[in-house]
């Protein structure tokens, strides 16, 4: 395998372990700085130069796109991707991970734990955002911050306030998250590969400091998970399209907290902390990739006219309910169903036996005016406020609630 490590330091430990485990497994491996390259774009013939030079073929690429050049990084990413050379983090993972407010986005509507989180832009509105997640303390961390830096504790409103007026003053957008106090000055960090969780160990911060990163002088100490905290930190990065992920957990009182998902993970720590070969097994699942590489089927199965992939949630009432499969009658509407959720449970290509269920969600190929019958059409939600949230001094409400 030919292998392209984007690194604009072949010095530091991470770019350093990769290209000598690549070495060690007996690949042609190159460490090219990401910014020394040119996008060309011709018809038909995306293209790349590296150093003003054609660039030569290469099997695979591996990101370590640091966060000063984020925009330029996942551009060149992403050209790579145009001309099929395998990435196991594709350019929109790595922007969408890289940006703390879409990440969280992108997670909140699965059920998966997060940190209570919001974003206000308006002076006015911060005072009300601190009390929905719960008040003061509070964390507060600008969007793009790395290595713990814009990450702030604010022990009270006030002082909250006045962080977040400084920081908007300087033209920087802000989070501002629930203190998971149950976990001050620990996380927990466990390094995705594929579908699985190759190593993980536990930050502690030092003295008085919360943030445990270990630039900020945390110890680590190796760690086994349990189920739970391996298949969200799994499920977290899968979700925003990364194939190698370091996923940061809160260890929370109701589960695991995904605090942030990492596209460029250091190995320093967790390697010295687990004495894991991580790098190898990093490259390792890159060769494995490219002898056989896996599909996006949302983009491969949608080049018939009327056909496409669906992700169908199966609700209450739905005719679908207590059918099975192939009793559905979905495969003679030309639907076929490629993966059952259920839960937290994932079954790939489900038996014809299987009995659908409502909340189940069915990932279907076929055709797609088929799937649209399959989804009742969408109600917009009934938020019913009650006048005791606006005024907690009234009396509390009997109106039924308008659409």
């Amino acid at each position: 395998m030919k292998l392209a490590i984007l690194s604009r330091s072949l010095r530091c430990y991470s770019t350093r372990r990769l290209r000598e485990a690549a070495v060690d497994q007996g690949h042609d491996v190159k460490v090219l700085n990401t910014l020394r390259f040119t996008i060309d774009l011709r018809e038909k013939a995306p293209d790349l130069y590296f150093r003003s030079k054609p660039l030569s073929h290469y099997d695979a690429i591996l990101p370590r796109i640091g966060a000063s050049i984020t925009y330029y990084g996942a551009a060149v990413v992403r050209q790579f991707e145009q001309m099929d050379v395998y990435t196991p983090n594709t350019a929109n993972g790595i922007i969408g991970s890289r940006d703390k407010l879409r990440a969280l986005q992108i997670l909140s509507r699965h059920d998966l734990g997060i940190p209570h989180t919001t974003f206000v832009r308006d002076r006015s509105d911060v005072l009300p955002a601190i009390e929905r997640i719960g008040g003061a303390p509070v964390i507060i961390k600008i969007l793009e911050g790395t290595q713990g830096v814009g990450v702030i504790l604010a022990e009270t409103t006030k002082v909250a306030e006045a962080i977040i007026e400084t920081l908007q003053t300087a033209k920087q957008n802000v989070l501002i998250q629930r203190f998971v106090k149950e976990s001050k000055g620990r996380d927990v960090r466990a390094f995705v590969i594929g579908d699985s969780v190759v190593a993980a160990m536990r930050r502690t911060a030092q003295g008085e400091e919360f943030r445990s990163n270990v630039h900020r002088g945390g110890s680590v100490e190796a760690l086994t998970l349990d189920s739970a905290y391996q298949d969200t930190a799994v499920r977290a990065a899968q979700i925003l399209g990364l194939r190698v992920a370091g996923v940061d957990m809160l260890e929370g009182k109701d589960g695991p907290q995904v605090m942030e998902v990492n596209s460029s993970p250091g190995l320093e720590g967790i390697e010295r902390a687990t004495n894991l070969d991580i790098a190898g097994a990093v490259v390792e699942y890159i060769s494995n990739q490219v002898k056989f590489p896996e599909i996006d089927l949302r983009q491969r199965l949608t080049v018939s006219k009327g056909y496409g992939v669906a992700d169908v949630l199966i609700p209450e009432g739905s005719q679908l309910v207590d059918q099975t499969i192939e009793g559905s009658g979905l495969r003679e509407r030309d639907v076929v169903v490629l993966n059952l959720h259920r839960g937290t449970s994932v079954i790939s290509n489900p038996k014809g036996t299987r009995v659908i269920e409502a909340g189940d969600r069915l990932l279907c190929y076929g055709k797609l005016d088929s799937m649209r019958d399959m989804i009742p059409a969408k109600q917009r939600k009934k938020r019913k406020v009650r006048a005791e949230q606006l005024d907690p001094n009234a009396e509390p409400s009997t109106e039924a609630p308008r659409s």
